[in-house]
């Protein structure tokens, strides 16, 4: 575990999910209620958990570890984290290898005082941002683009006197990529959205608390109000007990770029984001796959959890019944996110085992919300093939994914990339299945209900909404 203690004075005494939380009360302790946020944001990260808070009497503390956020934080380690000035954060690698460096809030000091950083995202200059904090005598702890920016965040308001508004400013001019940030900084609570809005985060209130945090899923839990989405390019704080607002000055040059990887699979289907409901998306990427396959089948099945929504949607436009034909083990993490590919290929199996008496002799169509590398799809049909099916007919609830995501959505290389080699006849002969069917990109965009220029759909068509480095895929990003 990583734990410490800092005080106003700036002494350490001892030595991409995200949510923040703001309360006027100074004697209150918060680390309960974002225990419980980080508990419903749990499918964002699998890797590590930590927690920064903050009290005017104790200063400080953190504690970080690798693993679920049950196995990172026990009764002692919450009672420990006093404030009422609090952020945390989940993780899976995008930057940075997953061990326990890398696992954040990243804290660094100064003469007069800290900051503590809670980012989701990735940013795809890091490298060359990396370089420079170096040169100017910067050590750094991990292998994360998020480290980068906490120091940058330092060296502006530190070093070169800026208030933390302008230091957000200034280093928001010098990021490439996405971000959603919850800051600490002296005992005051920041939220940043990138002006591109890749990333989600909303404000929700509870009593006289402010949250913050990457999905409405997380004020659910505790009971908080949903007030509003961040803005894309805005930074939010909190005085007098009222949200204020900074936009970013990017914001008027850059268009939106919504990750349409949260709606299809990425955020839970009881999500709200950028006022789209996630479950009401899903459902509509079933109705919308029926539209274009409309096949003659005894049972709609979901590859569970998150196609459950779709199948649903493409049995009632169908008429065909929806049947549970995969038992799911709910002890098992999601394998898109598993750091090696061995342990999404062993994972398979462990996590969902086909009812025989469900599919054998039926036809069946088969619901996915992806297909990314094929081997887990592979696998997957293999086992339903051992149950006898009479035939085989897979939808797939996303468009082929032909590229990388370089925005904080851990894929592959291209080469790795099943779409990116194989046409999709060439998939379906592979699966030995009877039909393999994708959604379209203008159904998904019909069913997510959100203008095609507003989303970013770099994996699917290679058009990206940032400048990208030349040799950005040579680089070591972690990319399961």
């Amino acid at each position: 575990m990583i734990y410490g203690r800092l005080s106003m004075q700036g002494e350490m005494q001892d030595k991409c999910g995200v949510v923040g939380i703001h309360s006027v009360d100074d004697s209150k302790d918060v680390s309960s209620l974002i225990y419980y946020c980080l508990y419903a944001l749990q499918h964002r990260g699998q890797e590590s958990a930590g927690m920064a808070t903050f009290s005017p009497d104790k200063g400080l503390n953190y504690y970080c570890g690798m693993g679920l956020v049950t196995d990172v934080f026990k009764d002692y380690e919450i009672n420990n984290l006093q404030g009422n000035m609090a952020i945390g954060h989940v993780r899976y690698s995008t930057t940075g290898e997953s061990k326990l460096e890398n696992s954040q809030p990243f804290v660094t000091d100064f003469d007069d005082g800290f900051i503590a950083m809670a980012h989701n995202g990735d940013i795809v200059n890091s490298d060359e941002l990396r370089r420079e904090l170096i040169r100017e005598g910067y050590e750094f702890k991990s292998g994360t683009d998020s480290e980068v920016i906490c120091y940058m965040l330092r060296k502006e308001h530190y070093s070169n006197g800026k208030s933390i508004i302008e230091s957000i400013e200034a280093v928001s001019k010098k990021l490439v990529g996405s971000y959603a940030l919850t800051i600490l900084v002296n005992g005051d609570l920041y939220g940043v959205r990138d002006p591109a809005g890749m990333k989600p985060l909303a404000i929700a209130k509870r009593g006289d608390d402010f949250i913050i945090a990457s999905e409405t899923v997380a004020f659910d839990v505790i009971n908080a109000k949903f007030i509003r989405d961040v803005k894309p390019g805005e930074v939010i704080y909190f005085e007098n007990n009222e949200i204020q607002s900074y936009m970013l000055e990017l914001t008027d040059t850059t268009s939106l770029a919504h990750c349409m990887f949260e709606y299809v699979y990425f955020a839970r289907p009881d999500s709200t984001i950028d006022e789209v409901n996630v479950y009401q998306t899903r459902l509509n990427i079933g109705k919308q796959l029926y539209e274009q396959f409309p096949i003659d089948a005894d049972v709609i099945i979901p590859v569970p959890d998150s196609s459950i929504p779709a199948a649903i949607g493409y049995s009632r436009a169908s008429g065909i019944t929806y049947g549970e034909g995969l038992i799911k083990n709910r002890y098992v993490g999601r394998t898109f996110i598993m750091p090696t590919q061995e342990e999404r290929e062993l994972a398979v199996r462990l996590k969902l085992n086909p009812i025989k008496e469900a599919i054998k002799g039926k036809k069946i169509v088969l619901i996915d919300d992806s297909i990314v590398r094929g081997t887990t799809s592979k696998s997957l049909i293999d086992f339903v093939k051992e149950a006898e099916p009479a035939e085989i007919h897979f939808l797939v609830g996303c468009p082929p994914v032909v590229a990388p995501c370089f925005y904080g959505v851990a894929m592959a290389s291209k080469k790795e990339l099943i779409a990116a080699n194989y046409s999709i006849e060439e998939i379906r002969q592979q699966l030995d299945i009877d039909t393999l069917g994708y959604i379209s990109l203008e159904s998904l965009v019909k069913a997510i209900g959100m203008p095609k220029e507003d989303l970013c759909l770099g994996c699917l068509n290679e058009c990206y909404p940032t400048e990208l480095p030349d040799d950005i895929e040579a680089e070591t990003y972690y990319k399961p």
